[in-house]
């Protein structure tokens, strides 16, 4: 996997087989929605624009472990399994790239997907050329992988997947719960069950938050997210560092102003370790087990974290 000519503009190819159907493949790369659970690099994605057989979107991703935002043009081709991107506005040190997911049936059950890229650097300078040259390898390889994961087990274990959301609806501006949200560096003192908190802002609305959370038993564990800070509607992230119940969490705190104040709701999306429940509930442990006490864990942090927006935004109102 992986060629590259030696010209300024770079063009390299990265492919896996998967026991799947080609359409079932197809569908997993052509619902941007579903990326971040999915894909280990990408944080949150936006469709801009929806049209025939294209969209517009706004991605925010891990690339050598910094975080990256550009807006891609997509063509789909249900038909030819293929998905063409081209970015319409890049984030340097790209100049521009672009590329083509392209499925090739091998058996009935059983695929080929070929991951394409192009791409320049700003000013054709080689070391940013190098930069580029490792982010895209590394994520190539490791959406291919996590690509061929989800697609062979999609059918099998959907009871690893696990939804929750609490909402409360708080008599106070949209922007002042969004700035007790946003503001986390500050939790540490604000919320009961956060023991230790840092926060960077590198980049004005993307945010790196690495918190130590205590637990009902006394125990405390460390989780590191990646935040996109939307104001005044929304903050997403999707946690790199995990507790050990999961492979895979991302989550949203959502604004929805209304005439009696604003509708909060904290959502996540969980993936249990299921090679982790018995180190953590015990060797009788089962899957049902995680799922409860995960949900438990999350609903009570979000709940009180909700609780205490409230308080600050309804007495900011006062």
């Amino acid at each position: 996997m992986g060629q590259t000519t030696n010209t300024a503009a770079r063009e390299v190819e990265h492919e896996v087989e998967i026991d799947a159907e080609a359409t079932t493949i197809y569908g997993f790369i052509a619902d941007v929605t579903r990326w971040p659970l999915m894909f280990p690099p990408t944080v949150h994605v936006e469709q801009r624009e929806t049209g025939r057989g294209t969209e517009r979107i706004q991605l925010w991703a891990l690339a050598n472990d910094e975080v990256k935002t550009w807006t891609s043009r997509r063509s789909l081709d249900p038909i030819g399994l293929r998905v063409e991107f081209r970015q319409e506005v890049s984030a340097p040190p790209v100049a521009s790239m672009g590329g083509a997911w392209m499925i090739e049936p091998l058996a009935l059950d059983r695929s080929r997907v070929r991951l394409l890229h192009d791409y320049r650097a700003v000013n054709d300078d080689p070391a940013a050329l190098e930069w580029i040259e490792q982010a895209v390898d590394r994520n190539s390889r490791s959406e291919l992988a996590a690509l061929k994961q989800n697609a062979e087990l999609a059918a099998a274990r959907s009871d690893l997947l696990l939804d929750i959301d609490d909402t409360v609806q708080i008599n106070g501006a949209a922007a002042d719960v969004y700035d007790f949200l946003n503001e986390a560096q500050l939790w540490e003192g604000r919320l009961p069950h956060v023991a230790r908190v840092t926060l960077t802002e590198d980049v004005a609305g993307i945010q790196v938050l690495e918190m130590d959370t205590r637990s009902k038993d006394g125990s405390s564990h460390t989780t590191r997210s990646v935040r996109v800070c939307l104001p005044h509607r929304k903050i997403v992230y999707k946690q790199t560092v995990l507790p050990a119940l999961m492979t895979m969490h991302t989550g949203q705190w959502l604004l929805e102003p209304g005439a009696d104040g604003v509708r909060a709701t904290s959502r996540h999306t969980v993936a249990i370790n299921e090679a982790g429940i018995g180190a953590v509930l015990g060797g009788d442990a089962t899957v049902s087990d995680a799922r409860d006490f995960v949900r438990t864990a999350l609903s009570t942090n979000s709940s009180a974290t909700l609780a205490h927006a409230k308080e600050y935004a309804e007495r900011a109102r006062r």
